[in-house]
């Protein structure tokens, strides 16, 4: 059985970091940002909002867009890579909060971590579904909950203008199910990372503030999405062609804009909202799904390609086609 999404939420903080109250920070400029990165705005999380928080409220959202309950959950993943903490987890904390009665983890795969997140629920009600079915019982159980969280502002250096101009706070939740149609729901799927590459993007051990090589991850961004997006596709026996959406990992408008161009997608069916939230990594793809739906993209059928990429380096594509509401 497959896996389909039935419920999407989001959580977006208040306060908004502008690029104009960037120009009054660092030596940068509106129409600099705009043309290297296509960013306009962020949002940037209150002192009261973590990851833990806006993960909840995501997840709030998500249940009520699925008609659920806490009670009806069965697993939750959470994928961030700004914990509240080093232990215990950001999942079990969005648990307390919810009143779930389930297992709790977290996935860190930096910008890739929602796709992780969805293709690990994805094989566990696979093989939920299967030791049902070998014991003679139904096919089925509880739906999932996958919710992309982060506060990345906090771990920007405010005075690094190559870097504090890129990243956001925000959220987002996905219910997932199993899927009722045939030909939906999940289709097929791309992980991979490459280990050597970790200092491309990180926090270095013992200090406080992100350090990105942003030419040499631009570079490599491109040729993974491309290469993991088309191998999503294979796997599905699709082309992109086929594709009616793409949701790609939103990062730099310039990555989404070179990846569309040597896929062969148009612009006209790719989600792009970077330029109101910035980067925000694990939250990125699920944020932009959940706005696809809201403004009518995704009502049953459409064929539907989610890429990202991310410190590790890691990257991950998945295929789905979408269900309509029951």
């Amino acid at each position: 059985m497959g896996l389909t999404i039935t419920g999407l939420g989001t959580a977006i903080p208040e306060q908004r970091l502008t690029n104009a109250d960037l120009e009054r920070m660092v030596d940068t400029s509106d129409a600099w940002i705009v043309e290297r990165t296509g960013i306009r705005e962020r949002r940037v999380a209150a002192p009261d909002e973590t990851s833990a928080t806006l993960g909840t409220d995501a997840a709030a959202a998500a249940l009520k867009d699925a008609g659920l309950t806490p009670d009806d959950i069965g697993l939750l993943v959470v994928a961030t890579t700004t914990p509240v903490q080093l232990f215990p987890s950001t999942a079990v904390r969005i648990q307390d909060s919810l009143g779930l009665r389930c297992g709790a983890f977290d996935v860190m795969a930096a910008c890739s971590g929602f796709v992780y997140g969805l293709v690990t629920a994805a094989g566990m009600m696979t093989v939920d579904a299967g030791l049902k079915a070998a014991s003679g019982g139904q096919p089925g159980g509880r739906p999932f909950l996958v919710v992309g969280t982060e506060t990345l502002t906090r771990v920007v250096d405010p005075t690094d203008r190559s870097t504090c101009i890129l990243f956001g706070d925000g959220a987002g939740a996905a219910v997932v199910d199993h899927s009722v149609e045939a030909d939906g729901g999940l289709l097929s799927w791309d992980l991979g990372s490459d280990g050597s590459l970790v200092s491309l993007l990180e926090v270095p051990p013992g200090e406080r503030w992100l350090r990105m090589e942003g030419k040499e991850v631009f570079r490599r961004a491109v040729r993974v999405v491309v290469e993991s997006s088309s191998t999503a596709l294979q796997k599905a026996g699709m082309t992109p062609e086929d594709v009616d959406l793409f949701v790609p990992h939103q990062a730099n408008v310039r990555i989404i804009d070179a990846v569309c161009s040597r896929i062969g997608i148009p612009l006209d069916r790719t989600v792009v909202n970077l330029d109101r939230y910035g980067n925000t990594s694990a939250a990125s793809i699920p944020l932009a799904l959940a706005e696809a739906a809201e403004a009518g993209r995704l009502t049953g059928g459409e064929v539907v390609l989610i890429s990202g990429f991310g410190a590790g380096m890691t990257w991950a594509s998945a295929v789905l086609r979408w269900e309509p509401r029951q």
